[in-house]
């Protein structure tokens, strides 16, 4: 497969690193001389590999999950994740704008993807939360949970979109691609999802189980693009009550919690004071630029640089006396743990002892300095017990001796995609200059730079 010329020179500087990672991590005097723009650059390439190399092969789009070690029986990559695919296809792209691979390369790869995805299950247009790669067939996330998953729909959409936008003044075959994009979009009936006409959505709903599953998306958490997306529909847009009395819980969504010095303006569900875990200022931000992001209940800029700081900070203060944690070492976030998955945060109860490096470099654009010094410490000091084949691995634990060799692609899409926004704004760039997007965030209310008057 040819890649052009910065693959070999990343291949080069990954090559020089490794001689310096062997045995016990090499002194900080022995360490190679490189540059933060190119210690990024491998970074995202050995990240993006996730999404390319580990791609589930029918489909092109991300496996729910990769365990390089082989262990558990989870470790199957059939199995694809529909929020963590629109994260890849964000990944894609990047692969193309940074040379990892050629725009023929890309584009081949995500017409795959779209093709299968028009044919895999959707209920009332919306994806499930997993599908079998071989066959586009729901697998069951839990026993009421086999239908429709709204929220992670909008993270595919999310990155759908970005493609659409990237593709969409090009030639005859990628204007064509752009196309089926705008069908799929077209075709999910977001407004079906507010069951009935209820100022609220709801996230899940079954063929067989109907509404069992009974979750009403409301008050502040990872789902804000979701609310985005549902009144940004040409076809099937949700009125303005949803987003004010469901989402917003009529005004009860704001509140003033300040922590370490630091202001949150969002009552964050079951997290109020030190704002919940981190991916709740990634995910729904990979697309939806923050930057001058305001409505009558937050600037989101100021609230997600707030929540970064006060994660950081409990680190660094570290009232559990957790092994490793510190100005360098930071980052509690939504990942694997010693005793199975679980959404680590600041508080007494929701804090293991277990970083995970998606958090730090996710958050690149709101803390760049700490970031960045998190970046090397876990690059040049904790070196390949937590760096991988597909980049730092999903977690991590000092405090119990715990590096497992698995990756999440819900955790390694943010890492790379906010890198890159970070760097240069690319998703960012393309999601916002939707016109869909602009006129739903207008009729919500929000201002932002990207809005037209």
């Amino acid at each position: 497969m040819k890649y052009h010329k910065i693959f070999y020179i990343l291949m080069i500087i990954g090559t020089v690193f490794c001689q310096f990672q062997t045995g016990a991590n090499a002194q900080k005097s022995d360490a190679p001389v490189i540059s933060d723009d190119s210690l990024l650059n491998l970074i995202e390439y050995r990240t993006f590999q996730y999404f390319w190399e580990g791609a589930e092969p029918v489909s092109g789009l991300a496996c729910e999950r990769i365990h390089l070690d082989g262990k558990y029986p989870q470790n199957d990559q059939t199995v694809i994740t529909s929020g963590g695919s629109g994260f890849g296809v964000m990944a894609i792209l990047i692969g193309i704008e940074r040379g990892f691979i050629s725009r023929e390369q890309g584009f081949n790869h995500l017409k795959k993807s779209v093709d299968w995805l028009t044919k895999a299950d959707r209920f009332h247009g919306a994806w499930p939360h997993w599908l079998y790669g071989e066959t586009g067939k729901v697998k069951p996330f839990s026993l009421n949970d086999n239908g429709a998953d709204l929220v992670e729909t909008a993270y595919l959409m999310q990155g759908l979109l970005c493609v659409k936008q990237y593709f969409m003044d090009g030639n005859e075959a990628e204007k064509k691609l752009a196309a089926a994009i705008d069908t799929l979009w077209k075709e999910i009936e977001w407004s079906w999802f507010t069951r009935g006409g209820q100022d609220v959505l709801y996230w899940h709903w079954s063929p067989d189980k109907e509404w069992m599953m009974n979750f009403a998306v409301e008050g502040y958490n990872e789902c804000p693009i979701l609310y985005v997306m549902a009144a940004s529909s040409p076809t099937y847009s949700i009125p303005v009550e949803a987003y004010t009395k469901g989402w917003a819980r009529n005004g009860n969504i704001k509140a003033k919690s300040v922590k370490y010095g630091h202001e949150l303006t969002l009552k964050h569900n079951y997290a109020e004071e030190y704002g919940g875990p981190l991916f709740w200022s990634h995910y729904s931000f990979l697309g939806l630029d923050p930057r001058g992001l305001k409505d009558q209940y937050a600037d989101y800029w100021s609230h997600n640089v707030n929540h970064t700081l006060i994660n950081r900070q409990w680190c660094i203060e570290n009232p559990n006396k957790f092994k490793g944690y510190g100005e360098s070492c930071w980052g509690l976030s939504a990942s694997y743990s010693p005793i199975g998955y679980s959404a680590h945060a600041p508080g007494e109860l929701n804090d293991l002892g277990v970083i995970s490096p998606t958090a730090a470099l996710s958050s690149f654009p709101y803390t760049p300095e700490y970031s960045m010094k998190a970046l090397k410490h876990f690059y040049f000091d904790l070196g390949d017990k937590i760096w991988g084949k597909y980049g730092f691995y999903d977690a991590f634990s000092e405090q119990n001796n715990w590096y497992p060799n698995h990756y999440l692609a819900i955790d390694q899409g943010p890492a790379i995609v906010m890198i890159e926004n970070y760097r240069s704004g690319l998703l960012w760039n393309m999601f916002m200059q939707n016109p869909d997007i602009q006129t739903g965030l207008k009729k919500l209310g929000f201002k932002s730079k990207w809005i037209k008057e």
